[in-house]
C-alpha cells in the first residue's frame, strides 16, 4: 500500500509513519518516508505488514514531535483500509518538543511556604503546589506526586535548565490527563547531598536521608492532605526525582510503601549503592508498586546497565518480601544527564504511573479522545 504525504512547513527532520501496524512506535526506522521533493513524501508498506483496518499518524521521530493542525491542535488518527491501496495526506505543522503549549491549560502554581518547617531536620524549605488548571472551579479530589529539586522543575533561571513541568502538565491537561497535584520541594542547596543520601559514607559524612524521607511521609503529606483536595490513599500517591533526587525517592518509596505506590525515577544515582541493598524491611503486606525508570546512554556511570540490574534485583526480591513491582524501563540512546531529557520523559512517566493501568505510554491522548468518540494520539 502506498502513502503519499504533502508537508509544506520547512523542517529538515525525517518523517515517520506509525500506527496499529507497528505498535504505534513513533520512530520505527522501517517506516521512514522517502522525500520526493521539497514538499512531498512517500512510503510503500507491504500488505503483510498492515492490518485490514488501518489507523496511523505521521511524526518527526516521537510523540513530542508529532503532526498538528495550523492552530496547534493534535490531529486525530488517520484511518484507511488495506483495500484502498493509495492514501494522500497533508500535514500543516509539526510539534517541536511537545510545543506549542496552551496557556489555558497551565496548572495553577501556589507557593505553600517560603520557609516550611522540617522538624526532623530542624530546617525550613521552600515548597510549591502545582494544581490542575481548573482546580478552583471543581470539587474533584486528585492524586498527588511529590517531586524533589523544585528549583529545576518549572521556575526560569535555573543554571541547569528545568523540566518545564508546568508546560508538560498543560499538554496532559489538554487531553484529559491533568487531574494531578504536584508538590515540588526545593532542595537544601549546600545540604542537598546529605539530605538525599540515606547512610553516611564517603559521599556524605552526615547523611540525613532517613530524616528527610520521614519528613515527607510524616509531616509534609499530612499537611498537603489537610489543605488540598487530595486522594490520600497510597494507590494515588507518588514520589520522584532525578539523579540523587531519584535515589532518595527510591528510598522514600521503599521505607514508606504504605504511603507511596508510584515511583518516578529519572537517571538515579545508583552508583552510590552498588550493592543494591535497598531497605525492604517495611514490605510486610502484599503491596503493589509501579516504578517508571528512565536513563540515557550518554550519562556515564553505566546508567542503563545499573538500571537493568536494579530491576533484576527488585524482581528477585519479590519472593522474599510481600511486594509486587511493575516496571517500565525507558532508555534513550541519546540521553544525557540533563534536565532537558527529564523534561521530555516527564509526560510519558505521568501517563503510565497515574493514568494507565495496563497500557504502555505510547501517547497521551488515546483514552481521553476515545471518550469523546474519536481516537487520537500525541
Amino acid at each position: 500500500m502506498n502513502f503519499h504525504l504533502n508537508s509544506s512547513e520547512i523542517d529538515a527532520r525525517p518523517i515517520y509513519i506509525t500506527g496499529n501496524f507497528n505498535d504505534w512506535d513513533p520512530r520505527d526506522e522501517d517506516f521512514v518516508l522517502q522525500q520526493i521533493d521539497e514538499e512531498n513524501y512517500f512510503i510503500e508498506i507491504p500488505d503483510h505488514r498492515l492490518t485490514e483496518k488501518i489507523e496511523y499518524k505521521y511524526t518527526k521521530g516521537g510523540w513530542e514531535n508529532g503532526e498538528i493542525d495550523r492552530y496547534g491542535n493534535i490531529n486525530p488518527n488517520r484511518r484507511t483500509t488495506k483495500s484502498d491501496k493509495e492514501t494522500y495526506d497533508m500535514v500543516e505543522r509539526w510539534r517541536i518538543n511537545w510545543g506549542p503549549f496552551k496557556k489555558e491549560f497551565f496548572p495553577e502554581i501556589e507557593l505553600i511556604s517560603e520557609k516550611f518547617y522540617i522538624p526532623q531536620l530542624n530546617k525550613t524549605r521552600k515548597i510549591w503546589a502545582l494544581l490542575p488548571y481548573n482546580y478552583h472551579k471543581s470539587n474533584k479530589t486528585y492524586p498527588v506526586l511529590y517531586l524533589q529539586d523544585a528549583q529545576n522543575l518549572f521556575n526560569e533561571g535555573s543554571p541547569f535548565g528545568n523540566w518545564e513541568i508546568d508546560q508538560k502538565m498543560s499538554i496532559l491537561a489538554e487531553y484529559g490527563r491533568g487531574d494531578l497535584i504536584i508538590i515540588a520541594i526545593e532542595n537544601g542547596h549546600e545540604n542537598r547531598i546529605n539530605e538525599y543520601i540515606l547512610d553516611s559514607d564517603s559521599i556524605a559524612k552526615n547523611a540525613e536521608g532517613k530524616k528527610y524521607v520521614r519528613f515527607m511521609a510524616d509531616t509534609l503529606k499530612p499537611y498537603v492532605d489537610s489543605v488540598y483536595r487530595t486522594k490520600p490513599e497510597r494507590e494515588f500517591t507518588g514520589i520522584g526525582g532525578s539523579s540523587l533526587g531519584g535515589l532518595i525517592s527510591i528510598y522514600g518509596g521503599f521505607l514508606y510503601p504504605e504511603v507511596y505506590s508510584k515511583l518516578m525515577i529519572f537517571s538515579p544515582s545508583l552508583w552510590v549503592n552498588p550493592e543494591y541493598d535497598f531497605p525492604m524491611m517495611n514490605f510486610k503486606t502484599p503491596y503493589e508498586t509501579k516504578i517508571y525508570m528512565y536513563g540515557g546512554s550518554i550519562e556515564g556511570s553505566e546508567m542503563t546497565e545499573r538500571m537493568k540490574e536494579f530491576e533484576n534485583r527488585m524482581d528477585g526480591a519479590e519472593n522474599q518480601y510481600s511486594v509486587q513491582f511493575h516496571f517500565k524501563i525507558s532508555h534513550n540512546p541519546e540521553g544525557r544527564h540533563q534536565e532537558f531529557y527529564w523534561s521530555q520523559e516527564f509526560p510519558r512517566a505521568v501517563e503510565w504511573l497515574f493514568f494507565d493501568s495496563q497500557e504502555d505510554p505510547k501517547d497521551l491522548a488515546i483514552k481521553a479522545a476515545s471518550e469523546k468518540n474519536e481516537t487520537s494520539e500525541i
